[in-house]
């Protein structure tokens, strides 16, 4: 995992928190696998053809990524609207790098990222 999961703890009851107050980041909207319970994540979004892709700072084992696989599925609150994304998929490297805009920044090399999730928009 990229970064400690210690920090994530602190991102989601910290960081987050003030993140979506905030009502400057995009915000993924998902359910929980187990609970049942609608959570909501600051995320950086990129968008890209036909969909969104985020960069996954913790991994493919984080909660939220989990609650979208097994969904199949979220809701993004960006650019203030809120759109539907389905076919959670997650994506090496070079597939998200050659997705995201050229002036979108790549993740330093230190934080070893090389899994990304790409989702489809539903349009309408």
């Amino acid at each position: 995992m990229p970064m400690p999961k210690w920090w994530g703890h602190v991102n989601k009851t910290v960081f987050n928190p003030r993140a979506i107050a905030g009502g400057k980041w995009p915000v993924l909207i998902h359910v929980g696998r187990v609970s049942g319970v609608t959570y909501r994540t600051p995320l950086d979004a990129y968008p890209v053809d036909g969909g969104y892709l985020f960069v996954l700072v913790y991994g493919s084992r984080s909660d939220w990524v989990r609650n979208v696989l097994a969904a199949d599925g979220a809701r993004l609150r960006v650019d203030g609207r809120e759109v539907r994304l389905v076919y959670p998929r997650l994506v090496g490297e070079d597939e998200a790098f050659q997705a995201m805009p050229k002036e979108a920044a790549r993740p330093p090399k230190v934080l070893r990222i090389t899994e990304f999730l790409r989702m489809d928009l539903v349009e309408g």
